[in-house]
C-alpha cells in the first residue's frame, strides 16, 4: 500500500501469526522498537539489549536511527524512534527464536534484494511509472557481470536474475536454467548437458577429461565436479561461449536503456534469436541422453578413478618404504 508520504509492507510469518507494518523510507526498511519486539517474539529488555550491543559492537546509532511522528493509539502524534534495516537485521541475528529464524531467512533473501538492490521488482512497480532508478541500476548491474571474472556460463545465470518475475525458489526457475544450459552448450558443442558428461567423462584420460576445471590438483577432484557439464568444455568452445555471452549482454544492456522489462520467458525467445543470428544450431530436443544416465556413468567413471589414484598411492609408499629401507641397511 502507499500514500502521499510513505509506502507500507506487511510481513506476515509462515504461520501468519505475525504482522508488521513495516515503513519504508530512504530506500530502506523502519521499525520501531516495539514492533522490533512483536517481530521476533521478544520482551522490551531483551530487544533493549541487543541494540545497545550492536551499537557498541558494530553499526553507528546516527546512520541507523531516525525520528518519526506517528499516531498512537489515543490519537495524538509523537516522534517515535524507528530503527532501520541494517539494525533489524543485526538484532534479528542475535536473537534466538522462530519467529527471528523466519524473518531473517526473509529478510536476507528478500528483502534487501526487492527493497534496497531493486533488480527484481514486480510488475506493478514497473508500470507506475516510477521505475527510472530500477533501470539505472539494473544497467550498473548488467555491467558489473560485464567485468566480473566469473566464467561465461555463470554471468548468463547472472543476467536471468534481473527478470522482474525471477524467484530462485521456484521450480519453473531451475527447469528454465536447464533449458537455457542446453541450448547454449548445444549451440557451442552440439551436446546437451547430460550428453557431454556422459560422453566425455573417462577415469583413463587426465582429470577425467575435463578440460576447464580450475582445480590444479587431480586429487581435489570431487564426484560432484565430474557431474558438471560445462567442466568438459574444451578451449574453443569457452571461447565461443564467452562471444556469445558478449551479445547477451549487449542486447540486456539495450533492453535497460530502453527500459524494457524482461521476463525469464522473454529471455529464451532472445536467446534463440542471438544464436540464430550467430549461426548456431538450436536446441529443438531433449537429447538422447537422460541425466539419470549421465550421473550413473559420471559415478563409475569416479569410482574408476578413485581406484586408480589408491593404486598410485599404494605404489608411492612401496616405493618410499623401499628407499628408507635401503637408507637404513647404509
Amino acid at each position: 500500500m502507499s500514500n502521499s508520504q510513505n509506502s507500507i509492507l506487511i510481513y506476515t510469518s509462515q504461520n501468519g501469526k505475525i504482522s508488521v507494518d513495516v515503513l519504508l523510507k530512504e530506500k530502506t526498511v523502519w521499525l520501531s522498537q516495539s514492533q522490533i519486539c512483536e517481530l521476533f517474539g521478544k520482551a522490551k529488555g531483551t530487544i533493549s539489549e541487543h541494540i545497545k550491543n550492536v551499537f557498541e559492537e558494530e553499526l553507528s546509532q546516527n546512520s541507523v536511527v531516525r525520528n518519526f511522528r506517528t499516531t498512537a493509539s489515543d490519537g495524538k502524534n509523537y516522534l517515535t524512534n524507528y530503527y532501520n534495516l541494517d539494525l533489524i537485521l543485526a538484532v534479528g541475528y542475535r536473537v534466538k527464536s522462530p519467529q527471528g529464524t523466519k524473518f531473517r531467512q526473509w529478510a536476507t533473501e528478500r528483502l534487501k534484494e526487492y527493497l534496497i538492490h531493486g533488480f527484481s521488482l514486480n510488475e506493478k512497480i514497473l508500470k507506475s511509472g516510477k521505475s527510472t532508478e530500477y533501470f539505472d541500476k539494473l544497467q550498473t548491474r548488467l555491467r558489473e557481470i560485464r567485468l566480473s571474472e566469473r566464467i561465461f556460463y555463470q554471468k548468463i545465470k547472472d543476467i536471468y536474475t534481473t527478470s522482474i518475475d525471477y524467484d530462485p525458489k521456484d521450480d519453473r526457475t531451475i527447469e528454465f536454467f536447464k533449458v537455457v544450459q542446453n541450448k547454449l552448450l548445444w549451440a557451442i558443442s552440439k551436446k546437451t548437458a547430460a550428453e557431454l558428461v556422459h560422453r566425455r567423462s573417462d577415469h583413463r584420460l587426465p582429470y577425467l577429461g575435463m578440460q576447464s576445471f580450475d582445480k590444479k590438483d587431480e586429487k581435489a577432484i570431487t564426484k560432484k565436479d565430474v557431474s558438471i557439464a560445462k567442466n568438459y568444455l574444451n578451449e574453443k568452445e569457452i571461447k565461443t561461449l564467452g562471444l556469445l555471452v558478449e551479445q547477451y549482454l549487449a542486447f540486456a544492456e539495450t533492453m535497460a536503456e530502453a527500459q524494457t522489462p524482461m521476463k525469464m520467458t522473454n529471455w529464451i525467445g532472445r536467446l534463440d534469436i542471438i544464436l540464430q543470428m550467430s549461426g548456431k544450431e538450436i536446441l529443438t530436443h531433449s537429447g538422447k541422453i537422460s541425466h539419470k544416465i549421465a550421473m550413473i556413468k559420471s559415478g563409475k567413471e569416479y569410482e574408476g578413478f578413485k581406484e586408480e589414484q589408491q593404486k598410485i598411492e599404494r605404489e608411492e609408499s612401496m616405493k618410499e618404504l623401499e628407499a628408507d629401507i635401503k637408507s637404513l641397511k647404509k
